[in-house]
């Protein structure tokens, strides 16, 4: 489906054939500058505001708007044309904006604590549905004073996977939104062939790998797309997006009590890094509550412990603040309101 986000520039020129030239200039910075819906793009004559809003929908239909306790974070659940539904989260701190964008309608990776891969795949979502998502959370936080600076690609989805739209994203919000490549940040959980991809393309976005384990068999189990792209192939590809991009690596580690808390954990993790000179910053992430996942995170106790050993050890590591818990907006909790169920064991997957 082609929306209102989907043309980049020479696809609304031809859009607006017929038009004086100058018309294009008023919809693109209507809707990338002032952020706005065509029905609001005042420059514009009636006719041509309906003409824009016929020609291109809104990808994106709002079920749910939740907000945290806090009020610091701000969950959206969307309805795309189809009924298949993804998840939106709008994170506000003291000193930036950040929003957490979906690039896939539920996960194909099965990763077991993680609710969207729990729920199951649907589809990939279009680029006009992913800078939908960004545009609107652009707006919101407008409303509130504030301005976005920080979109990451961390929500329902596999990014990697969908790369080709992902980096058309990309593009648009870097081109159109103006915002810089050292503040988009792209996860996987280690397609390398997406990663060898994205380490040809022109802008230097920061690369996000969700590891969680720092060997093989404990990763096969926990992140199953290790099978086909074992640890030591990962980090070599890790480097070699280093060495092309020069930009910080990041490792995301959700912490599951009595599975990869360990002392020895750490230091498996900072014997990797050593290994591959990989000079990454480890994001410790309290592992968040799933229905379809009964081992816990570890205690605050364990993961200020886990941090401090990884820091003894010379790693760069923090410990992410867990956001939204009581709204399923934190890491590994976006399910989009799909139901979601136990992993099966390890060998009744392989």
């Amino acid at each position: 489906m082609t929306s209102l986000y989907t043309p980049d520039r020479a696809e609304l020129a031809t859009l607006l054939e017929g038009e004086p030239r100058y018309r294009l200039d008023q919809v693109w910075d209507g809707l990338y500058t002032q952020l706005a819906p065509p029905a609001e793009i005042t420059a514009l004559p009636k006719a041509l505001r309906e003409r824009v809003e016929t020609a291109l929908p809104h990808a994106l239909t709002q079920v749910v708007r939740r907000v945290s306790d806090s009020g610091d974070t701000v969950k959206y659940l969307w309805e795309l044309h189809d009924g298949s539904r993804v998840e939106t989260v709008l994170m506000l701190y003291p000193d930036r904006v950040t929003v957490c964008v979906s690039s896939q309608a539920g996960c194909a990776m099965a990763c077991g604590f993680c609710a969207t891969g729990q729920a199951g795949f649907t589809r990939h979502l279009t680029v006009g549905e992913i800078v939908e998502q960004v545009v609107l959370a652009a707006r919101e936080a407008r409303g509130m004073g504030r301005r976005l600076a920080n979109v990451v690609y961390m929500g329902m989805g596999e990014p990697m996977a969908n790369e080709a739209a992902v980096w058309s994203s990309v593009e648009r919000l870097h081109g159109a939104l103006g915002l810089s490549a050292r503040h988009l940040t792209i996860s996987t959980v280690g397609l390398i062939p997406g990663i060898r991809t994205l380490a040809t393309r022109p802008l230097p976005v920061n690369l996000a790998v969700s590891l969680h384990a720092a060997n093989d068999t404990l990763r096969d189990e926990l992140v199953p797309i290790n099978r086909r792209y074992p640890i030591d192939d990962l980090m070599e590809a890790c480097a070699e997006y280093l060495a092309a991009k020069g930009r910080r690596l990041s490792f995301e580690w959700a912490l599951i009590a009595g599975v990869n808390d360990r002392d020895s954990d750490a230091a498996e993790l900072a014997r990797l890094t050593r290994r591959f000179h990989l000079p990454a910053h480890v994001n410790i992430i309290p592992l968040n509550p799933t229905p379809g996942y009964p081992t816990v995170g570890s205690s605050p106790r364990r993961v200020a412990e886990f941090h401090a050993r990884l820091v003894d050890l010379g790693v760069n590591a923090t410990v992410r603040r867990n956001r939204g818990t009581d709204i399923d907006a934190a890491c590994g909790q976006l399910a989009a309101g799909q139901p979601v169920a136990p992993p099966r064991p390890a060998r009744d997957r392989a």
